[in-house]
């Protein structure tokens, strides 16, 4: 993939004006002078890095057109550096192109009606709710620890009443999630939140961004989901996907920094999308003392506003 290339999608596709590609350009040079650059706080430029974010980028873009030309229905795009935090024209928490974004627009470009976009990493996706954020074909849905803004380049706090602008009114979700929700603290939203939302929109196309920082020790989050709330999390997608979208779906890697815990987990969504009978992988933790009643108590409020607020689901 071609700095030229994400600069065309960059540009035309996901923003449509001159300071898309003035951030690309940027990119572009800090790279030519050999990187070590601090793109914003905590995310530098290093050598390696631009090629790296081009890989993840063209990476997630093939895995898409994959899908678009028929050659199969599922697909997965293991990539690094992640991206959901990566705005039309502002780097962020280690994000410098936001790769399913730019599948998003991708699929949009190739005819595809609607296209649903659910994030399940332990941190907001500003980035793709962002390049969305004034459009009624992407419906966005964040499930994320309640952290607000970190900052000058993550403006967004990831609350409820970010509900998109203009025509894009009502199809931004947020749902900030309690620390230590659990799977069961998943898995609630997931079935009074997000399945509602699907079944309204009626999306043709679905693109999963998993994040494992969601994950029980991970150092980057505090959810505290392990491979059974992951697992359910896949199959409840996949069934969406076969209702709504004759099973396309894009799986799109963010974060995860637990190294051993992280990939049982993306294990474990693997197996939830591809509806297996049996897990394949035992937990290691096998089992984490959770206590719902908090999350669910949060979640009815999310989804009072949302009903209330949202055109979309006031008849839900």
């Amino acid at each position: 993939m071609s700095a030229c290339r994400i600069n065309v999608f960059w540009h035309d596709g996901l923003l449509n004006h001159d300071t898309g590609k003035e951030y690309v350009d940027m990119l572009i040079e800090a790279d030519k002078n050999g990187g070590n650059k601090e793109i914003c706080c905590g995310t530098f430029l290093n050598p390696g890095s631009f090629n790296a974010a081009l890989l993840a980028a063209g990476t997630t873009l093939s895995a898409m057109k994959y899908i678009l030309d028929g050659s199969g229905e599922l697909v997965y795009a293991l990539v690094r550096p992640p991206g959901h935090h990566a705005q039309p024209t502002q780097a962020d928490g280690y994000c410098f192109f936001n790769n399913a974004g730019l599948a998003v627009q991708l699929a949009l470009d190739s005819g595809c009606k609607k296209v649903l976009v659910l994030d399940i990493d332990a941190h907001y996706g500003n980035g793709t709710a962002e390049g969305f954020y004034r459009s009624d074909k992407v419906l966005t849905v964040s499930l994320h620890m309640n952290h607000g803004s970190w900052g000058p380049s993550h403006p967004q706090n990831g609350t409820v009443d970010e509900l998109g602008e203009g025509e894009g009114f009502g199809y931004n979700l947020n749902v900030p999630l309690p620390n230590g929700s659990g799977d069961k603290g998943y898995a609630y939203p997931m079935r009074e939140v997000v399945i509602p939302a699907v079944e309204k929109f009626e999306p043709d196309m679905m693109v999963l961004v998993i994040g494992q920082d969601s994950s029980a020790f991970d150092p980057n989050g505090r959810q505290c989901l392990t491979m059974d709330g992951y697992r359910e999390i896949g199959r409840m997608v996949r069934r969406l996907a076969d209702k709504h979208c004759g099973s396309r779906l894009l799986i799109v890697q963010e974060g995860g920094y637990h190294v051993t815990y992280s990939a049982y987990c993306v294990h474990a969504t693997l197996e939830g999308v591809l509806d297996l009978p049996h897990p394949l992988l035992s937990d290691p933790i096998a089992y984490y003392p959770e206590d719902e009643t908090f999350a669910v108590k949060v979640i009815e409020a999310i989804k009072q506003f949302q009903m209330k607020n949202v055109p979309m689901l006031k008849d839900v």
